[in-house]
């Protein structure tokens, strides 16, 4: 960051006045972030709502969230009452692409330009397919494993590679193991992860790894905005 940029923060009095720094600056939300996290460890911006964000939210809340009469284990390992099921919150047709309007919306604000989307199968097929279509860009999924035959990719739809810049996706995530995997396949191709994105975030360490990666992550949803506790 240039320093008459971090002269702009060293102006502001407290972190209720980063909004007005980016705006001042022309910084983007998750850049100004990244760039101050080292220093303000536990630096958290709020999502900034929009219409369809909110909009994504409620449907999150009302179709996708279930508090079951006794806890379940979650893909990540950990038990829980309350479950999230990204894939039948967005089951119909017109939510499935309010979500990717959202998403679309919420990292292009954030000044990220992708021209790729894809993650994991099967937390990001249906996302990915819809982000495509509503952004005009390109899709891929990432197989759990080779199929073992035919051409025996492990990376299906859009070939990607060096001249790629990848938009990572996934619908709900705990530790962030999945989207994570996604990411070293992805970067074995040589493509570039410019953002990560999910519908849901239940925890705090796929935010951390992120951070770590030097990468923009941006969940839809944290565990508070869906008012359930943290794992």
């Amino acid at each position: 960051m240039p320093p008459h940029r971090f002269a702009a923060w060293d102006r502001a009095r407290s972190l209720s006045s980063v909004q007005t720094v980016c705006q001042s600056t022309n910084i983007s939300r998750a850049r100004l972030t990244a760039c101050l996290r080292p220093a303000f460890p536990a630096l958290r911006l709020a999502p900034m709502s929009t219409p369809a964000s909110q909009q994504l939210l409620e449907i999150l809340r009302s179709k996708g969230l279930t508090e079951l009469p006794e806890p379940v284990q979650l893909a990540s390992g950990s038990y829980s009452r309350y479950f999230i099921d990204g894939k039948v919150a967005l089951g119909a047709g017109d939510d499935l692409r309010l979500a990717a309007e959202a998403i679309t919306e919420r990292v292009t604000a954030a000044g990220v330009r992708f021209d790729t989307v894809g993650g994991l199968t099967l937390g990001a097929d249906a996302l990915a397919a819809a982000i495509a279509m509503v952004s005009g860009s390109s899709w891929f999924i990432v197989r759990k494993e080779a199929k073992g035959r035919g051409t025996n990719r492990l990376v299906e739809g859009t070939r990607i590679g060096d001249a790629n810049r990848v938009l990572l996706i996934d619908d709900v995530v705990t530790t962030g193991g999945s989207i994570l995997r996604a990411y070293e396949n992805v970067r074995d191709t040589g493509a570039q992860v410019v953002a990560a994105v999910t519908l849901a975030d239940r925890g705090h360490d796929a935010q951390r790894s992120f951070d770590e990666l030097g990468v923009p992550y941006f969940p839809m949803a944290t565990y508070h905005d869906m008012g359930i506790p943290a794992i």
